[in-house]
């Protein structure tokens, strides 16, 4: 959809100074039940005919909620507050990403050891747990099984 807005714009003799995607973001308040809408810039230079054809594909363009048109003296060419906020918060996420990554525990030959050594005393361990509950479980042979209580709620009266 973009791309046939700036074919149309450049075939009408204008040019595209400034082109920024600001990504999806929360609306202030929903407009036709949608909360979320992603926002995109174009600073153009182009003819009164070729802006006229833009605003109308723009008003008739049921994926276009909003827009605004504004004329100004000359062409502004900088990055937007808008440009630099988004860029600056994926230099802090991959920067985030590089710590999280330096923090993790990597192997060592030294930690590897520990992890043979730790297999090998594991399987020892759970047979003692195995061990231990089989001879709870056996009755004595002149112990006789005990009665289950029973409750008294569940009695019909």
């Amino acid at each position: 959809m973009l791309e046939r807005y700036k074919t149309m714009i450049e075939t009408g003799g204008g040019a595209i100074h400034r082109e920024e995607d600001w990504g999806r973001r929360q609306l202030a308040y929903p407009i036709n039940k949608i909360h979320k809408a992603h926002y995109l810039m174009l600073n153009v230079e182009c003819g009164q005919e070729s802006l006229d054809e833009l605003m109308s594909l723009f008003k008739f363009n049921d994926a276009i909620i909003r827009h605004m048109v504004l004329g100004r003296e000359e062409a502004v060419t900088e990055p937007s507050h808008m440009a630099k906020s988004v860029e600056e918060e994926r230099r802090r996420d991959s920067e985030r990403a590089e710590r999280d990554a330096a923090r993790a525990p990597r192997p060592t030959e030294d930690s590897e050891d520990d992890a043979q050594a730790d297999e090998e005393n594991a399987p020892v361990e759970a047979e003692a747990e195995v061990e231990a509950p089989a001879e709870e479980k056996a009755p004595a042979a002149d112990e006789a099984p005990a009665e289950e209580s029973k409750d008294d709620s569940s009695e019909e009266k």
